[in-house]
């Protein structure tokens, strides 16, 4: 009971609504694959416009931080943890489901019924914030390699040439991998860029 009045006092915090609704529950919306911030601005303004701000919390579009090498530069950008989904804190009613179900980009609703979707718990959207917590507080790598893993380089010297990876080294985005060159086993330093996996 605290988790949820907690998540109440929280909603308070961000929601537009000045007394925040115990009948709030989250529902999964599917939108169009990359339009998830699209969808959460055209349904804020459907709210808006409808003036239904007491039906709706929170609207989620989860992502999180990734790492990344483009042309020799260290680039942080924005990942989706769910592409293609928006989690919507509303009151389930005819009139809401109406609205979210017929806003632009938006597929419907995942779950449950054809017109009564169910909602997800608030345990399972904490889970989600945390880990988007977490991505920005230390960006992952868009590419992760793992030791032994098998890798195929695609430019430089060694184009071409498959290896396995002996040595990752995040902090510099290079790897060291064991490449076959006339028969014996080369270790060669290369940047992530330069390998792709097989």
């Amino acid at each position: 009971m605290t988790d949820a009045m907690d998540a109440g006092a929280l909603g308070a915090q961000e929601a537009p609504a000045s007394a925040v609704n115990p009948d709030l529950r989250w529902y999964i919306v599917h939108a169009y694959s990359g339009m998830e911030k699209a969808v959460e601005r055209n349904i804020t303004e459907r709210i808006q416009r409808s003036g239904m701000q007491e039906k709706f919390g929170r609207i989620l579009v989860p992502t999180e931080e990734v790492v990344e090498m483009k042309n020799g530069q260290r680039k942080t950008t924005e990942r989706r943890l769910f592409p293609g989904y928006v989690f919507v804190e509303m009151v389930m009613d005819d009139d809401t489901w109406h609205l979210v179900k017929h806003t632009s980009k938006v597929t419907g609703f995942v779950g449950g019924a054809k017109n009564r979707p169910a909602p997800i718990s608030e345990e399972e959207v904490q889970k989600i914030v945390s880990q988007m917590q977490e991505g920005s507080d230390k960006p992952r790598h868009k590419v992760e390699f793992m030791v032994g893993e098998l890798v195929r380089v695609k430019e430089g010297p060694f184009t071409d040439f498959n290896g396995s990876v002996e040595e990752v080294n995040y902090e510099k985005s290079r790897l060291r991998v064991s490449v076959a060159i006339f028969g014996r086993s080369t270790p060669v330093e290369l940047e992530f860029a330069q390998v792709e996996k097989t």
